[in-house]
């Protein structure tokens, strides 16, 4: 490079690669540096400096600021190479590698989505990204891209600083506090708030600027006492003053509701030890709270209970000369380190690591064992954390219709559940899908990010073969709803087709004559029949034939015998003693029954028997509908009983309801069940659509009473607007 200026970059950028870096590639360094210069050569920011000039700040960011590895210093010179010149990712991945090109392409990425779309839901897009996210460098690039840009952002029209401060506040300073990114936090909140509250923003400046002297002279005075015991304590520390950031102070204001005198009161102190022994802190605790007052209510021990992103320290406030409030925070040097840098710095302190957030843990500690591993020389250089990855969010995906709608679904959906998560009648008529602009097959999985659009068809319908890779409930329960009706319309189509024929041959076969008569000839129910009638695949006149050859001819024994008669003596001779008691005919005694589940008859229901083969007695509901169709078939086999209430048992029973869908509804349904009576809730099905939710409650009830207060106590719960017993 003959361009003196850039090569003092260079030799700039690499000097602090040596401080901060544990080990430096000046080769890959000088190469990424290279080659971005290259591609940016043409190109001009809105401030009318190089583009380069950008880059390279990242690039000084990440090496000084978020120190990790000169592979993340490599990566943030190339970060904008992609989106921005002639070259791809691909000519990225030729000349630097896969590890490389994959961060440049990963922040590609992430830039074109906040291109694309505004952000409305801020927690969602935060998970999007950590969901697209495999290598923990592509954030930390991210970062500092987002930093340098809000540095710079001046130069930018007024509507586009405002969207990217509210995404900066949004999304990229909670980020950096997760990573533990404490410096690069604040910097981001405190240049969103300036360019969101520019006017607020600016008082709490001017006035803590007129301050700083008073507030430099009040920190001497607090420390000096505190200096003298600690060196004679034979402490090695650090102690100065915590700067306020504006954006925290002006939270408070608006928390507390107090102006800017009463919440500046709070002065900050920060005493960092030059020990690796956690215990000192609290030592030198007992040395603060010796000479000043503490508040013990403001007390907070975050060594003992680091926070979620391995942050530790001691907070303390106490009463500081003149009677103000001063914050004081104990740290170890490592600790600081932490604090600062996050994640970049967990890997240099082994002791931190049992106290990491479970979600970074396994990523701290295969940082480690690659850098200490590097270091033994076991691990050449460009292998070096190769294939970091940083699971969170992995079971989730965030997609985007074509109005740039977010949609969360599991990993692993497909467009079909794409299509029933917008609305049921998407799904039921998904004709085709496109994915990023290009038509896919219906079980291809998406990834975060994808943008999908569904292509349906008033002619098209659900396909039998979808259940076998929908991932989602409501795809699939969708799905067998439409399985399910269209095999009963299959089934009443062949039933129909059956009787039409029987009645030709002037027959009348009643349901039980049938059932025998299909087992016989090796056909699995009278459903497979009229399945296989629908069909075509079992030939109903031959059937038929059978069966009139076989009443022509009927057994040697001869005991065609009153054969409703002769069934009902034999189950009265063997089914006695068998079951719980129910009464027949006026007496009590023990016979085999059980009960349909057509009507779910209960105890106080007007009820009827229905003798069956090797059944028993079935007992149905007087008014149910199926009982009406035995009645004209089969009369004889129509008994009276009664089932006497018997305490303690318990019956099964269905209530259907619906209503609004709101948060909060199906909490509030099993509360309305489960507290009558301790009633049992079996089973749950609930299927939610547009604001509307149909659902079903199998329970556990004594009789019809216990069931119709269930019912009452349901119709009850805000929202409902039917409930009723239910019945297939």
């Amino acid at each position: 490079m003959t361009n003196p200026k850039y090569k003092k970059k260079l030799d700039d950028l690499l000097l602090i690669c040596q401080k901060s870096l544990p080990r430096v590639d000046e080769s890959l360094i000088r190469r990424a540096f290279d080659f971005s210069f290259n591609a940016h050569r043409h190109d001009i920011r809105a401030s009318g400096e190089p583009f380069f000039d950008h880059p390279y700040a990242v690039a000084k960011i990440v090496a000084k600021e978020i120190p990790l590895d000169d592979v993340s210093v490599a990566a943030a010179l190339l970060h904008d190479v992609a989106e921005d010149t002639e070259y791809q990712v691909k000519d990225i991945r030729e000349e630097f590698g896969d590890t490389i090109a994959d961060i440049v392409d990963g922040a590609t990425k992430i830039s074109d989505i906040f291109k694309s779309h505004d952000v409305t839901q801020a927690e969602s897009y935060r998970k999007l990204l950590l969901s697209m996210v495999n290598d923990i460098r592509v954030m930390l690039v991210k970062f500092a891209d987002r930093l340098h840009n809000m540095r710079t952002l001046e130069y930018l029209p007024a509507e586009k600083q405002r969207r990217l401060a509210k995404e900066t506040l949004d999304i990229y300073a909670p980020f950096a506090h997760r990573f533990g990114l404490a410096n690069i936090k604040w910097e981001l909140e405190d240049l969103s708030f300036k360019h969101i509250h520019r006017e607020a923003y600016d008082q709490i400046a001017r006035d803590l600027k007129s301050r700083r002297r008073e507030r430099e002279h009040y920190i001497r005075k607090f420390s000096q006492p505190l200096e003298r015991r600690l060196r004679d304590s034979g402490y090695k520390f650090e102690i100065s003053g915590r700067p306020k950031h504006i954006y925290s102070i002006y939270n408070k204001m608006i928390k507390r509701n107090k102006p800017l005198e009463e919440v500046y009161d709070l002065f900050a102190v920060r005493i960092i030890l030059d020990t690796e022994d956690a215990n000192d802190c609290f030592g030198v605790y007992g040395i603060v709270s010796d000479i000043y007052i503490p508040n013990p209510e403001r007390f907070k021990n975050y060594i003992s209970v680091p926070k979620k992103n391995g942050y530790q320290s001691i907070h303390t406030t106490v009463v500081g000369p003149d009677g103000r409030m001063v914050e004081v925070q104990i740290r170890t040097r490592s600790m600081h380190e932490v604090a600062e840098k996050g994640v970049a710095a967990h890997w240099m302190y082994k002791d931190n690591v049992a106290n990491v957030d479970p979600e970074l843990a396994n990523w701290v500690s295969w940082v480690r064992e690659i850098f200490e591993t590097a270091a033994e020389g076991q691990v050449p250089t460009q292998q070096l954390m190769e294939s970091f990855k940083l699971n969170l969010y992995q079971d989730e995906i965030y997609l985007f219709t074509p109005k740039g709608d977010l949609k969360i679904l599991p990993s692993g959906s497909t467009p079909i559940d794409f299509g029933y998560e917008i609305h049921s009648k998407v799904g039921d008529h998904t004709l085709a899908a496109k994915v990023n602009g290009r038509i896919v097959p219906l079980d291809t999985k998406l990834k975060s990010g994808d943008q999908v659009e569904i292509l349906t068809s008033k002619n098209q319908s659900p396909n039998p073969d979808w259940e076998k890779f929908v991932v989602t409930h409501k795809a699939k329960s969708h799905i067998r709803r439409w399985i399910k009706e269209e095999q009963r319309k299959v089934i009443d189509e062949g039933r129909e087709i059956w009787e039409k024929r029987v009645k030709k041959a002037k027959l009348n076969i009643s349901e039980d004559e049938l059932v025998r008569f299909v087992r016989d000839k090796k056909i699995d129910g009278t459903m497979e029949l009229f399945l296989g009638v629908r069909d075509g695949t079992v030939d109903p006149d031959e059937l038929i034939a059978q069966y009139q050859e076989e009443q022509k001819h009927p057994s040697p024994s001869g005991q065609e015998e009153s054969r409703i008669d002769g069934l009902f003596n034999r189950f009265i001779s063997t089914a006695r003693g068998v079951s719980t008691s129910i009464v027949l005919d006026g007496s009590k005694d023990n016979f085999m029954h059980n009960y349909a589940k057509c009507c779910q008859p209960l105890p106080g229901d007007d009820v009827v028997g229905f003798v069956t083969t090797g059944e028993g007695i079935k007992i149905h509901r007087r008014s149910c509908h199926n009982l009406q169709s035995m009645r004209v078939t089969a009369p004889d086999r129509i008994v009276e009983v009664h089932l006497p209430a018997e305490g303690g048992t318990l019956f099964v029973a269905g209530v259907r309801v619906s209503g609004d869908d709101r948060p909060g509804m199906l909490n509030d349904l099993t509360h309305a069940i489960s507290t009558y009576q301790n009633t049992n809730i079996r089973s749950v099905t609930i299927d939610s659509d547009d604001g509307h939710f149909d659902g079903t409650f199998i329970v556990n009830v004594e009789n019809t009473d216990h069931l119709s207060r269930v019912v009452e106590k349901i119709r009850r719960v805000q929202g409902i607007r039917r409930a009723e017993r239910f019945e297939e």
